[in-house]
């Protein structure tokens, strides 16, 4: 099983407004398989030992310092923590709190010290988790599963999840309806499953409630359609597996899923550029590090894709949006890109994580805005 802990829209909002005297924020490589962590660690050490120094050239106080080192120490020696692991580790730390989430997609290690925390590649973790669910569902049968990268599906317990459609509607069969001349008829039978397909969509609110976990349905008509139109969760992809799932394995299922749930990132990252492009001619875009800036402090961003792995050092003016720019990163700057996208997601801008083959003009980042600037 992949350990993951994605964190929420709110969740993240609180750590974009975080500030501290020393906020350290960590991204280390990290792997699932338990007996080839240990390298993992040693790298954790060695940020954590890099973000000491920052703090001692900053003269920072020594007191709190040792807080910190201690938290991040005792983080550090935590067999059961590091036993537990998907492929990115992010800590984020004050000499008063510290912050751990497990990512199941693959980061640069890297440290950052300042007053708030860098948060630029939770931004992927969040708008692509490289995990989703697939239902399988058949009138024989139905199970969820969960798919990760580079790791086997798992099967996810769903309590209440009827075992097939004759369970739900406690008949012998759904085919067989001369067992109620009420629904005598074809008809009846779609009577049948929508029972089924309500009760399955009821029983899976406990697993996908304020989750945005993409949701990926395996199954054959009627029965597909019936379930999309009675769905409730908001993550239900368009495109579905259309074998009947009661002849694929799990790890079958997953392999058909892999390349639905990557056509979904893709046509995210399309439809940015796309609505980038549309926005260009009327002055409503800009790769532009300045006029992001501006424009994110003043709650104009609509949209933001940033560039993940750039660090460009500096400040942002808190009231009108002036980047400063810095030579070096140290504790008394920040990334700048990281600040502009903070700012943005509190306004209320939506945001793409990605690389920097998928922005615009190669650029460190593009905003599309609300209003021309």
């Amino acid at each position: 099983m992949l350990y993951v802990d994605i964190p929420t829209l709110p969740e993240l909002k609180a750590l974009i407004s975080t500030r501290a005297d020393a906020c350290v924020s960590i991204y280390v490589s990290t792997t699932p398989q338990t007996q080839h962590v240990s390298a993992s660690r040693i790298a954790f050490g060695n940020m954590v030992k890099s973000a000491s120094e920052q703090l001692v050239t900053a003269g920072f106080d020594k007191r709190r310092r040792a807080l910190l080192e201690a938290e991040l120490t005792a983080l550090a020696e935590d067999e059961d923590f590091w036993r537990l692991q998907a492929h990115s580790l992010a800590v984020l730390a004050t000499p008063d709190s510290v912050r751990t989430f497990r990512l199941a997609t693959a980061m640069t290690d890297t440290v950052q010290v300042s007053d708030r925390f860098h948060l630029k590649p939770l931004l992927r973790a969040i708008a692509f988790p490289q995990t989703a669910f697939v239902l399988a569902l058949s009138e024989n049968a139905v199970r969820l599963i969960e798919i990760f990268p580079d790791f086997p599906p798992s099967n996810v317990r769903v309590q209440d999840l009827p075992k097939s459609a004759s369970d739900a509607v406690r008949r012998a069969s759904v085919n067989n309806l001369t067992q109620n001349t009420r629904i005598a008829n074809a008809e009846g039978q779609t009577v049948l499953l929508r029972q089924y397909a309500r009760k399955v969509d009821a029983a899976l609110r406990g697993v996908l409630s304020g989750r945005d976990t993409p949701l990926i349905l395996a199954a054959t008509e009627p029965l597909g359609p019936i379930f999309r139109n009675l769905n409730s969760y908001p993550g239900i992809l368009r495109e579905a597996i259309s074998d009947s799932p009661d002849r694929l394995t799990d790890a079958e299922l997953a392999s058909a899923a892999r390349p639905i749930l990557d056509a979904h990132y893709k046509a995210q990252i399309d439809g940015a550029k796309a609505l980038y492009g549309a926005r260009s001619g009327d002055r409503r875009a800009t790769t532009d590090i300045g006029e992001a800036a501006r424009a994110a402090t003043n709650g104009a961003i609509e949209l933001l894709m940033v560039d993940i792995d750039q660090i460009t050092p500096g400040t942002v003016g808190d009231t009108n949006g002036a980047v400063t720019f810095a030579a070096d990163a140290d504790a008394s700057t920040y990334d700048v890109v990281d600040e502009i996208a903070g700012r943005a997601i509190l306004a209320g801008a939506r945001f793409l994580g990605v690389r920097r083959a998928d922005i615009p003009d190669n650029a460190a980042l593009a905003a599309t805005l609300r209003y021309p600037i």
